[in-house]
């Protein structure tokens, strides 16, 4: 089974790696690269703090919080458990490589992790919200497959793991406890 999952990883990554979205050449590095450490995810907590109101900064903080425990979780077991090797570039074109690759191992996706978890800590806070970043964490997730640094399962597993401490804040913080209101 491990094996069969594997290929399939690896000959979807061939696949996008193949395919030529020139859109995708000039957006996809610098949105992969201005959601390291999470930048991308603070701006718009902060975004919509500033702007938002009270549900919206609500949101937000849960949107971090729900950050902060996927990005604990997949540094320091995630990553330091599997230890799966990057893809190699060779696929992938140059002008869609990323100028700085990560020195981390692949599995599972820190970004996918972060971008699902704030995400999904918006939106169980304020729905209209997690719907309008929805497009945005996807294109996220889906720039670390384009630009070369992951296979799809990294993604798809850091996301899963992204979502799920988006619900496990929540049940640790009830909507009530987030802001102590």
């Amino acid at each position: 089974m491990r094996n069969t999952v594997s290929a399939w990883d690896r000959a979807l990554f061939q696949r996008v790696a193949a395919h030529h979205w020139p859109a995708g050449d000039r957006v996809l590095p610098r949105l992969s690269r201005g959601a390291d450490h999470g930048m991308l995810w603070f701006g718009v907590a902060a975004g919509a703090a500033l702007l938002g109101g009270r549900p919206a900064r609500r949101a937000a903080l849960r949107g971090v919080m729900s950050l902060a425990v996927a990005s604990a979780t997949v540094n320091t077991l995630g990553k330091r458990t599997v230890r799966r090797g990057r893809p190699l570039l060779d696929a992938v074109p140059v002008v869609r490589r990323l100028s700085r690759q990560p020195f981390t191992t692949s599995f599972p996706s820190g970004h996918a992790a972060s971008a699902a978890a704030f995400t999904t800590g918006m939106a169980l806070e304020n729905p209209a919200w997690g719907l309008a970043l929805a497009p945005l964490a996807w294109s996220v997730c889906f720039s670390r497959v384009y630009t070369g640094v992951h296979y799809p399962g990294d993604v798809l597993a850091g996301a899963l793991l992204g979502a799920t401490a988006a619900f496990a804040v929540r049940g640790l913080l009830p909507d009530h406890d987030v802001d102590g209101a």
